[in-house]
């Protein structure tokens, strides 16, 4: 009685502008004969942005600049522990332009 585990990559799918995701299953199978199969998702999308903060009476705020406007940082997304598939659909749909757009709509959202 063997028993094995496997991942597959189900889907990869651009949602939106520029959110990739991704679906995996892992099978697990008994003599070749399949008894499990769970699904899990996650979504890419072209950076981690965060704005900066400061401390000010106990209390963590936005560090505004002097338009008074939140000071943000943008770290690439790091894809390269995906699988190649997923780094070929991220890479294409992640233009310099899109990349743009997306910095601009996190900034503009109120948090």
């Amino acid at each position: 009685m063997a028993i094995t585990k496997t991942t597959e990559i189900i889907k990869i799918e651009v949602i939106g502008k520029w959110a990739v995701q991704v679906a995996t299953d892992t099978i697990i199978k008994e003599d070749s004969v399949e008894i499990s199969r769970t699904r899990h998702r996650h979504t890419l999308v072209p950076y981690l942005s965060n704005y900066k903060i400061k401390k000010v009476n106990n209390s963590y705020v936005a560090d505004l600049d002097s338009n008074n406007k939140r000071q943000w940082t943008h770290t690439a997304t790091d894809i390269s522990g995906e699988d190649v598939s997923v780094r070929a659909i991220a890479n294409a749909a992640w233009t310099d332009d899109i990349k743009t757009k997306y910095k601009e709509f996190v900034e503009s959202q109120e948090i």
